[in-house]
C-alpha cells in the first residue's frame, strides 16, 4: 500500500545538515537521524531534489549494475518516528493530530510560511517543545514501525481499542524504576505500563493470549513511504540503538584505465552530461542503437570541448557505453582486488604514461629498504576511493544482497547509488610469497593458532552464512597492517581514523597469489592530500617506522592476559589483539576489528619461532 506525498517542505540547512560521508555510513537511506528539533529518516535516493554529483568509476558502476553514483546533495527525509508527546499535558498522539490542532489555532501568517509545523514542533496549548517516542519496532525484513501504542495499551488492559483513543504518556513515582515507570493510558480508562515491551516474543505471546492477530510487522518502510504485507512478528527496540541500521557500504580504487586524466576530463566535460542524459531517456531496448547511430558526432562534440583527439575519445566512449558487462562481478569477491592488485603492483599502467587523473604509482627500489620479506614497495602519490551505499538491514548484519534481511536503497529501475569518494594517497606493499610459505610450512603452531580463529568465525552468526577459511597469512598481514597505521599516525601526525586499510590475500587456487596491504588516507578532507603519507614510504622513514611498528608489538599494557588469550572480541575472532595493542577505530578496518593475532607476528612467551617478523633487528 503506497502514501501519497502532498509536497516536500524546505528544512533549514544550517539545523538539519549531514556531511557527504555521514549521508552513505551511519545517516544513510533508512537510517533515522536525530535533528535538533525532530527525529526523520532519510529518504530514497528517488525522492531527493535538484541535481546531484556526478562520480563515475566505470569498473565499479558495471559490478554492480549503474550507470554512475551521486554525492548525496539535497537530501529528502520523511517524518518518523510519528509518535510525540507534549513534556507538560503529557498528551501523546501521531504527529498528523498535532499538526491538526497547529492549524486550528496557528496564526494565519505563521501557517502561510509554515504549514506543517516543521520550523519548531511544539504543543499548540502548552506550548512546550515535542518529545518523539523513545521506542520502535524492527523486523529481520527490514521494516521499521511506530511501536504499537493503542494496540498495546488496550490489549495489556483487556479491553477493546476504543473509537477514539486518546493517549497520555506517564512517568511514575520517583521510587519506580525502568520500564515499569513508564505508562500510557487512554481516555477510555485503558493503562499499562512498558513492562515487558523489550521481551522476546512479546508480540506473539500477546496474540496468542488475546486470540488476536494485531501484532504482526505493519510492513513500513518509511523511506520509501511504503507499506508491504509482512508475516513477521517485529521486536521492540531504543530508537538509537545500534541494531536498528546496519548499512551495507562497496568500496572501490579507481584505477588505470579508468583513473587515465583524458577519461577524467570526459567524465567532467558538459558534453559527456548531456549524452548521459540524452541516453538515460531513452527505453533500455533502445539505448544500444542510440549510442551507435550518434557516437560519431558525441565524439567529435567531447573531443573538441576537452582538447583531445578523436580517436581517443572514441575508444573511452566505446569501453563505457558499448563493451559488454561482463558476468556478476562480486565487488567484495578476490578477483575484484586481483584488478587493483595489478595496478599497485605496476603490472597494469596507463596508455597515457604519467598523464593521470586520480592514480599515479612510484615504484621503490627495495634494495635501498633493506628489510626482510617485503618484496615491494610503492608510493601511491594520487588515488581516488569510491564509497557506495547499496542497502541495509536491520536486527542483524548482511554483507550482501543475497543475504537475509537486505533492503536495497534504490528501485530496481533507479541507475545510480548514493557515494562518496576519497582523493588521498596511500603506501602499497608487497611481501615474498615464498617467505611466508616457508614460515607456515616450518611452524605448525601457526596453523593451530590460525584454526583456532577460523573455527570460531564458522560458528559465529556471519561465517555460517559467509563460510572462509581464515589462513596465518591472512591474519599476520592484517594485524600487521594495524600495528603498521598505529605508527604511522605517530610518526606523521594523521589521526589514526583517517587512515585506512585494503588487505590483498589470496592463493593460486583463487586465481592469482597476492600477498600485499595498501594504506591510504581515507578522510574526506583536506588531511593526507599533501604528501604526508607518502613521505614515510621512502626508504630513509619506512625501515624505521616498520622496526617501530613490530617493538611495539612485542608488548602490551594488557599482557600476560592479551598474549595469552584463547580468544578474544567479537565473537572470540582475536587471539592476542585488544584495544590497547591491535585493534583500531572501525573506519579503519576491512573487517570490524577481526582476525587479528599479535602472536603470528613476533610470537609469544611460550613460542616465539610462531612470529613471522622474529627476525626483525
Amino acid at each position: 500500500m503506497s502514501e501519497q506525498i502532498k509536497g516536500k517542505v524546505d528544512l533549514n540547512r544550517v539545523s538539519h545538515s549531514v556531511r557527504a560521508a555521514q549521508a552513505v555510513l551511519q545517516y544513510g537511506v533508512g537510517a533515522m537521524v536525530d535533528f535538533p528539533d525532530q527525529t526523520l529518516v532519510t529518504a530514497a535516493p528517488e525522492y531527493w531534489s535538484g541535481d546531484t554529483g556526478r562520480i563515475y568509476d566505470d569498473r565499479f558502476a558495471k559490478a554492480l549494475r549503474v550507470d554512475y553514483f551521486a554525492i548525496p546533495t539535497n537530501i529528502a527525509y520523511a517524518r518518523f518516528p510519528e509518535w510525540y508527546f507534549c513534556p507538560k499535558c503529557r498528551k501523546f498522539q501521531p504527529l498528523q493530530k498535532w499538526v491538526d490542532e497547529y492549524r486550528k489555532s496557528a496564526n494565519p501568517k505563521i501557517l502561510e510560511r509554515d504549514e506543517y509545523m516543521v520550523e519548531h514542533m511544539q504543543c499548540p496549548k502548552c506550548k512546550q517543545d515535542l518529545v518523539v517516542a523513545r521506542i520502535v519496532t524492527v523486523c529481520e525484513k527490514g521494516h521499521l514501525n511506530d511501536f504499537p501504542w493503542v494496540k498495546w495499551v488496550h490489549t495489556k488492559s483487556k479491553k477493546p481499542v476504543c473509537g477514539t483513543p486518546a493517549l497520555k504518556f506517564k512517568t511514575g513515582a520517583s521510587g519506580t524504576e525502568g520500564l515499569e515507570g513508564l505508562s500510557v493510558s487512554c481516555s477510555c480508562g485503558a493503562t499499562a505500563s512498558l513492562k515487558g515491551a523489550f521481551d522476546k516474543d512479546c508480540f506473539e505471546k500477546l496474540d496468542q493470549d488475546a486470540g488476536t492477530d494485531f501484532f504482526r510487522c505493519s510492513g513500513n518502510h518509511p523511506f520509501r513511504h511504503i507499506q508491504e504485507k509482512c508475516p513477521c512478528y517485529p521486536k521492540t527496540v531504543q530508537r538509537g540503538a545500534s541494531s536498528v541500521y546496519f548499512p551495507i557500504v562497496y568500496s572501490s580504487l579507481v584505477i588505470p584505465p579508468y583513473a587515465d586524466k583524458l577519461n577524467v576530463k570526459i567524465e567532467q566535460s558538459k558534453a559527456f552530461e548531456d549524452c548521459v542524459t540524452v541516453i538515460n531517456d531513452e527505453e533500455p531496448e533502445d539505448k544500444l542503437n542510440t549510442i551507435k547511430k550518434r557516437l560519431p558526432k558525441w565524439t567529435e562534440k567531447i573531443a573538441l570541448e576537452v582538447g583531445a583527439l578523436k580517436t581517443d575519445v572514441e575508444k573511452i566512449l566505446i569501453r563505457k557505453w558499448l563493451k559488454p558487462e561482463k558476468s556478476e562481478v562480486d565487488v567484495t569477491g578476490i578477483q575484484y582486488r586481483i584488478d587493483e592488485y595489478y595496478a599497485l603492483t605496476g603490472e597494469i599502467s596507463s596508455s597515457s604514461g604519467k598523464a593521470l587523473g586520480d592514480f599515479s604509482r612510484e615504484e621503490m627500489d627495495i634494495k635501498e629498504y633493506i628489510i626482510p620479506h617485503i618484496k615491494s614497495v610503492s608510493l601511491i602519490d594520487k588515488v581516488r576511493v569510491v564509497n557506495a551505499l547499496i542497502g541495509f538491514s536491520r536486527i542483524s548484519p548482511a554483507m550482501n544482497r543475497n543475504d537475509k534481511g537486505f533492503v536495497d536503497v534504490k528501485e530496481s529501475d533507479t541507475r545510480w547509488y548514493p557515494a562518496y569518494e576519497v582523493r588521498g594517497e596511500g603506501i602499497f606493499i608487497e611481501f615474498e610469497q615464498s617467505d611466508i610459505d616457508k614460515w607456515i610450512r616450518d611452524n605448525p603452531a601457526v596453523i593451530e593458532r590460525a584454526k583456532r580463529i577460523s573455527d570460531n568465525y564458522s560458528t559465529s552468526f556471519i561465517g555460517k552464512n559467509h563460510p572462509r577459511t581464515i589462513t596465518p597469512k591472512f591474519i599476520m598481514l592484517h594485524t600487521l597492517s594495524h600495528l603498521l597505521i598505529s605508527q604511522l599516525s605517530f610518526e606523521c601526525g594523521y589521526s589514526i581514523a583517517s587512515l585506512s586499510e585494503r588487505l590483498y590475500c589470496s592463493e593460486e587456487s583463487d586465481g592469482k597469489t597476492m600477498a600485499g596491504i595498501f594504506i591510504y588516507t581515507a578522510s574526506g578532507d583536506s588531511e593526507g592530500t599533501l604528501g604526508g603519507l607518502v613521505r614515510q614510504g621512502r626508504p630513509d622513514a619506512f625501515p624505521q617506522i616498520l622496526k617501530k611498528a613490530i617493538s611495539h608489538a612485542q608488548t602490551c599494557s594488557n599482557d600476560p592476559v592479551c598474549i595469552m588469550s584463547k580468544g578474544q572480541g567479537r565473537d572470540s575472532l582475536n587471539l592476542a589483539a585488544c584495544h590497547a595493542c591491535g585493534l583500531l577505530p572501525e573506519t579503519c578496518c576491512e573487517e570490524r576489528n577481526a582476525f587479528l593475532d599479535r602472536g603470528l607476528v613476533i610470537g609469544t612467551y611460550d613460542n616465539k619461532e610462531i612470529g613471522f617478523w622474529r627476525d626483525m633487528p
